[in-house]
């Protein structure tokens, strides 16, 4: 785990983090990791598929021609397994 020192804090903050410490029953210490925390997590997780289905919806469905297409290449060049040599 990592370190972190804080330099020129001011009094006022510290003191207030020291009381919002007290009042959650904890340290200081253990308060700062925990505001840190809530500042850095996103608030709502972003879910591949969720956000595939947003682009999806903007972009609109395919036209007939363009769902040939995909076929067209789909059996001119089927799938094969990747080769890491």
């Amino acid at each position: 785990m990592a370190n972190v020192n804080i330099r020129n804090l001011p009094d006022e903050v510290h003191r207030a983090i020291r009381i919002q410490a007290a009042h959650h029953g904890r340290s200081t210490e253990a308060e700062i990791r925990d505001i840190l925390e809530r500042a850095t997590r996103p608030e709502q997780r972003l879910e591949l598929g969720s956000y595939l289905a947003s682009v999806a919806g903007e972009v609109g469905a395919l036209t007939d021609e363009e769902h040939a297409l995909f076929e067209q290449a789909r059996i001119a060049s089927p799938a094969r397994a990747a080769s890491f040599e």
